[in-house]
């Protein structure tokens, strides 16, 4: 295996959705040609609640949320706290947590839970393993020159990200937005919010100091070594259930290398503990699981109404029905790919014609990059996920490194650090509509991501150098992204509050709108404030 392959595995794991009264059943259908899963009977013994029968909205609902994530999770509590009654619509299932059961695929051994209809996953390696195609939780989406990893269950990328929660300094803010967002009212009033919500903190010393995180302790002094000063960095981690692991209390997760593909013990505060979760005691906002959405349009005729065509899935992609449902207000929040695909074929298939030439534009990966060096000393510990630490590197273009585990490879440490690099770069892609096929397809400049690829190498090599045994860095590896955003940015395809240009009632909530880059650190705080940001807005102007 090359160094090369090393990283790229571990990238593959690194991570961080017609007319009123015109719903029709079909024929039951494989979805995509799928086939159900022989692995479906044991998921279905190990999860039995996302096999349960699945609720369907009303033909009719005031308001429409497309996705559960981050953006949509916010937009659906303070929409239902404002009295409008809400469907959240989600393509995947809602997993359960327990302190001691199987629930999710270990990164360490994947299976069909772990992915969204796949058939191969292709690990450190680099030889592609067969995955029995099920509705797993993180779906990876192909282009040319990148992969974009995205959630696809309730809660979104909450369920398979990392937990690192950090506010970006004002001048890299200030250089992604454009003056469009003001940094000041995000710093004092929805970052704040956020926070309060989904509970933030830094990791505790008796943690730090605990065998699961001799990694961190180590990455820690490397980074020393070279001159940086590690900052400490919030993560929305249940604490106390990370110790229940370390004491035997609580099957291990969060301390033996799992996080991209779920904590089975609930170990992070996703959003199903806490926006999702008090939307729905509101009993104005329902949520309804296995119902991807194909299309939006606006209704013919003077209603004002749009239309959502649905497709309703079981786990295994079995075709339940297909409907087209309607709605007054219209919220997009399906990733940065899911609602840029809809934007940009409802604009090329005439469904919404009068959006804009801005619509599929903008989109970044966030400048991440997957890194690893080697240790000179064998740690004796687990792999402990939870990312206690970054430094930012300002000599060229800034750059931050977080302390991360090594994911996909074995729940033990094996004298290797990894570090997610995220650079400030303002490398953009677009989105354009595929007539042969209907299909949205990514443009990714060749060699995208070439200048930001070799400046979080740079710091890594220069961390890697000062080792008291010098050992070559692994090389890095950019052909993925965990933080997709852009497509649908604000202040160009939609006002400075999320309104998409063209439309009233339609509006964007989510990664779309960030202009690429969230300013070198994980974006989902700022798409979080950014939506608690402009829902506040469009609640109080009536629109």
């Amino acid at each position: 295996m090359d160094r090369r392959g090393f990283i790229k595995g571990a990238g593959l794991a690194a991570t961080t959705l017609g007319i009123a009264g015109a719903s029709t059943a079909t024929p039951v259908a494989w979805a995509d040609d799928y086939s159900p899963s022989l692995k479906a009977s044991m998921y279905r013994m190990l999860v039995p609640e996302i096999f349960a029968p699945l609720p369907d909205p009303a033909d009719h609902v005031p308001a429409i949320v497309i996705g559960s994530g981050f953006g949509a999770s916010i937009t659906a509590l303070r929409l239902a706290q404002s009295g409008t009654q809400v469907a959240v619509l989600e393509r995947g299932s809602r997993w359960p947590s327990d302190p001691w059961r199987d629930i999710f695929a270990t990164d360490t051994i994947p299976d069909g839970r772990g992915f969204w209809h796949r058939t191969t996953f292709t690990g450190v390696n680099r030889i592609p393993l067969p995955v029995d195609p099920f509705g797993g939780v993180l779906d990876v989406s192909s282009y040319r020159g990148i992969d974009v990893w995205r959630g696809a269950c309730v809660g979104g990328g909450s369920v398979v990200f990392t937990g690192v929660m950090i506010e970006p300094e004002q001048r890299f803010f200030d250089h992604v937005f454009r003056g469009v967002v003001g940094y000041r009212e995000m710093h004092d009033v929805y970052y704040p919010k956020v926070r309060k919500m989904l509970r933030p903190s830094l990791m505790p010393d008796d943690i730090y100091h605990s065998s699961a995180f001799a990694h961190s302790r180590a990455w820690d002094e490397q980074v020393r070594a070279a001159g940086y000063t590690p900052q400490r960095i919030d993560g929305t981690w249940n604490w106390n259930i990370i110790r229940d692991e370390l004491a035997w209390r609580s099957r291990p997760s969060a301390t033996v290398g799992c996080s991209n593909l779920g904590n089975s013990n609930g170990a992070k505060f996703d959003l199903n503990q806490n926006y999702l979760r008090y939307a729905e005691a509101t009993h104005r906002a329902q949520i309804y699981p296995g119902h991807r959405v194909d299309a939006i349009a606006k209704e013919p005729g003077a209603s004002g109404r749009y239309t959502v065509a649905v497709t309703k899935l079981a786990p295994t992609g079995e075709v339940l029905r297909t409907r087209t449902l309607t709605c007054d207000t219209l919220f997009l929040a399906a990733g940065s790919i899911g609602t840029s695909e809809l934007l940009v074929r409802a604009r090329a298939t005439d469904a919404l014609p009068d959006l804009n030439e801005h619509i599929g534009e903008g989109w970044g990966s966030n400048g991440d990059v997957a890194l690893a060096r080697p240790l000179s000393t064998l740690e004796m510990g687990t792999q402990g996920t939870a990312s206690a630490s970054r430094i930012l590197d300002e000599e060229g273009a800034p750059v931050s490194l977080e302390n991360w585990f090594i994911p996909g490879t074995t729940p033990y440490d094996i004298t290797l650090l990894g570090s997610l690099g995220i650079v400030l770069d303002d490398t953009r892609g677009r989105f354009v509509y595929n007539p042969t096929n209907g299909s949205v397809d990514l443009q990714w400049p060749h060699d995208g991501a070439a200048g930001y690829l070799a400046r979080a190498r740079e710091v890594n090599n220069k961390a890697c150098n000062c080792q008291p045994i010098s050992r070559p860095a692994l090389d890095a590896d950019a052909s993925f992204t965990s933080h997709p955003l852009g497509g649908a940015v604000v202040g160009r395809a939609t006002d400075p509050y999320g309104r998409v240009c063209g439309y009233r009632g339609l509006y964007v909530m989510d990664g779309a709108a960030v202009p690429g880059s969230t300013g070198t650190v994980n974006p989902s705080l700022t798409i979080s404030a950014l939506a608690e940001r402009n829902i506040e807005q469009i609640i109080h102007s009536g629109g």
